[in-house]
């Protein structure tokens, strides 16, 4: 008789923008056979559709009618996900700067938050997931079993973003700007603000290599994995 096969995990990563967390999530995902559940993703289909029906990003009651009316997927893909709004393929117009800027202003509403965790624990509740976000390890899976909070200096946190959006001179330093906004909207909204959780492995990526923050992730996967009973 074999054994049975050991329990998939659930994995949250979190930290503030450009501290690595979608890369590192989506390798790790691909190297465990997991999907990477990307909950910034969700928010930002939530904007993008704000933004196409003019629904203003301060009206959480007009928000909360577009998401019930919204229909949000994450299709997992070899080279990471694809994003779908209502059967849409928004993969590529999500990471757009207008896109990323009103999505840290969607997600500042506590109902909005609240309808995307609910979705964000459906997808999941079974494991075998990488999910990386701002809240998934204190407010969607509190009882992940491995969480991670993954930060980086400021200032190297900048940079990234820039070389990644591969803007320069004025445009720059506008985005630097925006990015230190977004930092303070996510560490001080009054729900799930951006914070370790209690139990999460603090890691600091601003001297390392992606493939050494990748490797220091993997042993501490290595750790929670259970073994099969005998």
């Amino acid at each position: 008789m074999t054994d049975p096969a050991p329990r998939k995990l659930i994995i949250a990563i979190d930290g503030p923008a450009g501290a690595g967390k979608s890369t590192i999530a989506s390798r790790l995902a691909r190297k465990l056979g997991y999907v990477n559940l990307e909950s910034g993703a969700m928010y930002r289909a939530l904007a993008l559709k704000a933004i196409e029906w003019d629904t203003s990003f301060d009206d959480e009651t007009a928000l909360m009618k577009l998401a019930h009316e919204s229909r949000i997927e994450l299709d997992p893909s070899i080279g990471g996900n694809r994003v779908l709004l209502d059967g849409r393929d928004v993969s590529a117009r999500i990471r757009e700067r207008d896109v990323t800027e009103a999505a840290s202003k969607v997600s500042v509403h506590p109902k909005v938050r609240e309808w995307m965790v609910a979705r964000q624990r459906e997808m999941g509740l079974g494991g075998g997931v990488v999910m990386e976000g701002r809240d998934i390890g204190t407010k969607v899976f509190p009882d992940a079993d491995v969480k991670i909070f993954l930060d980086a200096d400021p200032v190297i946190r900048e940079q990234r973003r820039l070389e990644q959006q591969n803007v320069k001179g004025a445009s720059a330093t506008a985005m630097a700007a925006e990015l230190r906004e977004r930092d303070l909207r996510d560490r001080t909204r009054a729900v799930s603000p951006l914070v370790a959780a209690p139990d999460a492995t603090l890691l600091d990526s601003t001297g390392l290599t992606e493939d050494e923050v990748l490797e220091r992730v993997e042993a501490l996967v290595r750790q929670k994995v259970p073994l099969a009973p005998h």
